[in-house]
């Protein structure tokens, strides 16, 4: 027999799904603390890589562009045309120009800066704003939102009594968290906030957790 449905604007009990162990769920939902880890790993995953589509397709373009220009150039002169002006001018001007003339050595150096530039985006993961997540899986790679991180702990650190106004940031190892308090010290609220943070960033679940930094000060009295 199906429970009678509610009017509008009430409540009614939503249907209640129990979780078999069998599958390896964990028996209690309720726990606030974060994911177990499988076993036989310390759930540990490196930061999620960027696929840097922007910076391969402008170098694609551009040597492509350089490769055409240049196999254009080839073949007129295999069919008994003249050479490109652009080309025959640029080897007569590396040609007749000092290794220290002022564009030569411009050129080279707009030319170091965009190779260091394309060597350190090979070699760092980029994508700073996905937090990388402890593994409870092996076939599962999971990452939080900075902004979402940061949602978290505020909602947490405005449920503390006495908070009137947070701001949280989180920065690569650490995160910076300043409330505004009213109607009780800040000693008290920062004790309070210390133990509630805490237990909200274990909770988050990251494979490296932020460390905190709270400051707290008083709402000054109006007149």
């Amino acid at each position: 027999m199906s429970e009678p449905q509610g009017s509008e604007g009430t409540t009614q009990r939503l249907p209640v799904i129990e979780k078999d162990d069998t599958l390896g769920w964990p028996a209690d939902p309720d726990t606030d603390g974060p994911p177990p880890v499988q076993d036989g790993g310390d759930g540990r995953g490196g930061r999620f890589w960027s696929v840097r589509r922007v910076p391969a397709g402008i170098v694609a373009l551009l040597l492509l562009i350089a490769a055409g220009a240049f196999l254009y150039d080839i073949a007129a002169v295999r069919a008994g045309r003249p050479g490109l002006y652009w080309r025959r001018e640029l080897a007569r001007q590396l040609a007749a120009r000092p290794l220290d003339d002022t564009w030569v050595l411009v050129g080279a150096g707009v030319t170091a800066v965009l190779g260091l530039w394309l060597l350190v985006l090979a070699a760092t993961p980029g994508l700073r704003h996905l937090l990388p997540m402890r593994r409870t899986h092996p076939d599962v790679w999971a990452g939080l939102h900075r902004d979402a991180a940061a949602l978290v702990l505020r909602d947490r650190a405005m449920e503390i009594a006495g908070v009137r106004a947070a701001r949280v940031r989180l920065r690569r190892r650490r995160a910076d968290v300043r409330v505004v308090s009213h109607f009780r010290t800040p000693e008290d609220v920062r004790a309070d906030l210390d133990t509630v943070l805490t237990e909200a960033v274990r909770g988050l679940g990251l494979t490296r957790p932020h460390a905190l930094t709270v400051r707290v000060t008083r709402l000054g009295r109006k007149g």
